[in-house]
């Protein structure tokens, strides 16, 4: 079993490895008796996962995490994605949306922001790099992040429900807009299905999240 699937810790959580050529759902039956095994390890950890070693669909992604959860009580709070080159375009594309009144109006923060790390503006914030689990990002205006949010962030903090928020990827610990909190399990689902950047804002008294690019 073990050479079917095999995890190893990393800087950020843990890489599972996967046999490229196992049918799926023998693989996961697999990764359902290797975590079982290590349940005790995990027990109440908060982690981010990456998969490598084949290549998954987001209903795969989505069926692998419900079994991990299932069978322990490691909470999953992102997924890493290691295609650097998607990444690259995603990146471009945010960039390519912001419009000149950001770019002109809004600050800039370069780097990632780590566990934390509180990070306040007046207007509209663009981060370029992540905001790690932890770190916390309240602004007036919108949060752009040009990484992948894990932490906290409030745009619209004066009370503006109009503010929106965007992200190459949104696995938030908590994420608000105006005086509307969105539910993370709702936020978590809606990001798994969304492949690219991604818009959070507020319909009514609920946020939504939905692709920046159709």
């Amino acid at each position: 079993m073990s050479e079917l699937v095999t995890i190893k810790s990393s800087h950020s959580g843990i890489e599972l490895r996967l046999n490229a050529k196992l049918p799926f759902p023998d693989l996961l039956k697999a990764v359902e008796e290797k975590f079982r095994q290590s349940a005790d390890f995990f027990k109440n950890a908060k982690m981010a996962v990456s998969f490598s070693g084949r290549t998954l669909s987001i209903s795969e992604e989505e069926q692998l995490i419900q079994v991990i959860t299932q069978t322990t009580n490691l909470e999953i709070i992102c997924i890493i994605d290691h295609d650097e080159r998607k990444e690259l375009i995603y990146k471009r594309a945010v960039a390519q949306c912001l419009s000149e009144r950001e770019k002109s109006d809004g600050q800039f923060y370069r780097g990632t922001l780590k566990r934390r790390q509180l990070l306040e503006s007046e207007s509209s914030i663009v981060i370029l790099g992540d905001v790690e689990f932890g770190a916390k990002v309240v602004a007036k205006g919108n949060i752009i992040i040009l990484g992948t949010l894990y932490g906290s962030v409030h745009a619209g903090a004066a009370g503006d429900r109009n503010a929106f928020i965007i992200a190459l990827s949104m696995q938030p610990q908590r994420l608000v807009i105006g005086d509307i909190e969105a539910k993370r399990q709702l936020i978590y689902q809606d990001s798994l299905s969304i492949n690219g950047p991604q818009i959070a804002v507020v319909d009514g008294k609920r946020i939504y999240l939905d692709p920046l690019i159709e």
